[in-house]
């Protein structure tokens, strides 16, 4: 794509209530890597990916012509270690901190037991041991009595400056340690409820607690404000992730009760992936009051996450507009504002508060149930929201995948996201399969024997993670229909679901250009023109998984694509959020697939 068409494409942005924020990062097409900061780790890392580490990967990117690293959160998640679900929309996570670049102490001291938590906790193992976070925070507050008899005229300024939501944070976090970690709601009522007043009841010993957590996240303050200037200094843009909803459990509810619906639960309606919905646990917002208060809420985390930041994401952008709540006393979900005639104002509202309070880009998730007020406000102020490859389809119109030019403008080309199956895992576990759970609930609905017509159809010996396979030889919709048994005109989403899923593979393989039938595995040339076809689209951005990017070498051949995935929406397990990539930072560095990588940019001009 030559450079004169990209200016023709992406004009218009310029004439947007985003236009400045467009004119601050540069109005042109770009390469993308998404990561948590979890699963990387260098030669120097303690036991997982620290802040310092992400100059290597900024590195990696001046390598590979790539120009924006999307980090999934890295807010502070107490021990619950779940990033969309953080104790504070403020405060980063200690176990980030890299000991060795603390500012203002030396470590000769602490050397021999900085050398045994390294020992006890190797980084690049296949899961994140987490407990180095409770031993890092241990070891970090001897280190911190050892060197602040005299603190540092930064750490004043910055306790002083950020004094609204770092105290509260710093007294909720000494609370939740007085109580072993229990929720808020089940403290002594006294405290139960902030008021600045308890601070000064806390005795000596709780206030030099209370200045440590305040003293580590100026810390982390200084560490990722580094990145950010480096980061700069490359030309690679950081994009953070900030999430919607803040834990129901967090110094944020805690702190500012009557910002947050308390009876109510966020999630989101059933749909074809998740049969029977979602309930995330968080409250969602009481925006008539937050609204009093000029949106002050809203208004203070955007502008700290402005130092670490050029882009953020907006997690759960359709929630903007209304969000699924459900009341757990009558297990009932509805949508918030019930009216869709709100829906647009309200949405536009809150951007408008984001827009005209940092200059910061944001960059919307859209993906789910999404109104078509969503699209519409995009595209008016200018911002991107998100396509993800394997789901750009003509719909009910033959199911073909689409081109090129079909992309929206406006949006983030993606292959994959942290809440799906990587490209290796989609098309070796998922693609051509159905969510069996759905597939009986619609069999229920319709009076259809399940237990009789499943075998016929599936190949039930592929079945994995509550998917299930057609069968080679289901490949005709009339035989598809006379297994089911019905009349056509009863199975019409039976129907669509067989046009969409059977030929799904095959669709797919020639979408990308590749010959002959689909092969079982993703092949280098298959991978390759698959993330030459995702760069290729009008989308001004292309950002892919660093899992997707390094399905070009060899590195998770023979592997389980699984042990791979980050996260598993609506499951708890040890396998979410824990992930570490097979690779150090180092050596990622090294790979000779960096060229080809740099040419796959090069070609769809987004170097």
């Amino acid at each position: 794509m030559s450079n004169s068409l990209d200016q023709d494409t992406y004009q218009w942005m310029l004439e947007t209530p985003s236009k400045d924020h467009w004119k601050k990062i540069g109005l042109k097409r770009r390469a993308g890597v998404a990561v948590p900061l979890f699963s990387l780790y260098s030669n120097n890392s303690l036991g997982i990916g620290e802040f310092p580490d992400l100059k290597l990967l900024v590195d990696w990117c001046r390598k590979t012509d790539i120009s924006i690293i999307q980090l999934l959160p890295i807010n502070d998640t107490g021990y619950n270690f779940t990033p969309y679900d953080a104790r504070s929309m403020f405060a980063l996570d200690p176990m980030y901190l890299n000991l060795p670049s603390l500012s203002d102490v030396q470590l000769d001291l602490f050397q021999d037991k900085l050398d045994n938590l390294t020992k006890n906790f190797p980084a690049g193992l296949p899961r994140v041991n987490y407990a180095v976070k409770g031993e890092k925070i241990a070891l970090l507050y001897e280190i911190y009595k050892a060197y602040t008899q005299n603190p540092a005229a930064d750490f004043i300024t910055y306790k002083e400056k950020n004094q609204a939501w770092l105290e509260p944070y710093a007294l909720f976090t000494y609370y939740k340690g007085c109580h072993q970690e229990k929720a808020w709601w089940e403290w002594p009522e006294s405290r139960r409820t902030y008021d600045a007043a308890q601070i000064d009841m806390v005795d000596s010993d709780g206030k030099k607690q209370l200045d440590f957590y305040q003293w580590l996240q100026w810390q982390l303050f200084l560490q990722m404000k580094a990145i950010k200037n480096y980061a700069d200094s490359k030309d690679v843009l950081l994009m953070g992730d900030l999430p919607f909803l803040v834990s129901r459990d967090s110094a944020d509810v805690w702190a500012n009760q009557s910002y947050f619906k308390l009876h109510l639960s966020a999630g989101a309606p059933p749909d074809m992936y998740f049969a029977d919905g979602q309930n995330w646990g968080m409250p969602p917002y009481q925006w008539e009051e937050i609204s009093e208060n000029h949106y002050d809420y809203l208004v203070q985390k955007l502008q700290y996450a402005e130092y670490f930041y050029q882009l953020y994401r907006i997690d759960h952008f359709v929630g903007i507009f209304r969000i699924w709540t459900i009341d757990p006393a009558i297990h009932h979900g509805a949508f918030d504002p019930a009216s869709e005639a709100l829906w647009e104002a309200h949405g536009k509202k809150l951007l408008d508060v984001m827009l005209k309070n940092t200059a910061m880009l944001p960059c919307a998730e859209d993906l789910g149930t999404v109104p078509d007020c969503s699209y519409r406000t995009l595209r008016e102020y200018g911002l991107v929201g998100m396509d993800v490859q394997r789901w750009q389809r003509w719909w009910g119109k033959g199911d073909a995948y689409k081109e090129d030019q079909d992309y929206r403008v406006n949006a983030i080309a993606v292959i994959s996201t942290h809440d799906m199956v990587d490209l290796k895992g989609w098309w070796e576990s998922e693609a051509g399969s159905v969510d069996e759970k759905g597939f009986r609930y619609k069999c229920q609905d319709r009076g259809v024997d399940a237990d009789h017509i499943i075998p016929q159809l599936f190949d039930l010996t592929r079945t994995k993670e509550g998917r299930i396979f057609w069968k080679e030889e289901m490949r005709g919709l009339e035989q598809f229909i006379a297994i089911m048994g019905k009349p056509r005109e009863q199975i019409q989403d039976f129907i669509g679901m067989f046009n969409e899923t059977a030929t799904e593979k095959k669709k797919f393989w020639q979408h990308i250009g590749m010959e002959g039938e689909p092969a079982a595995g993703v092949s280098r040339q298959f991978a390759e023109k698959t993330i030459a076809k995702a760069n290729a689209a009008v989308s001004i951005f292309s950002i892919q998984l660093l899992q997707d990017w390094l399905t070009l070498t060899d590195i998770f051949d023979g592997k389980d694509s699984s042990d791979f995935r980050i996260n598993r929406p609506g499951t708890v397990g040890n396998e979410n959020w824990s992930v570490t990539l097979p690779i150090s930072l180092e050596k990622l560095l090294q790979l000779d697939e960096n060229k080809v990588i740099k040419g796959l940019v090069g070609k769809s001009s987004r170097g």
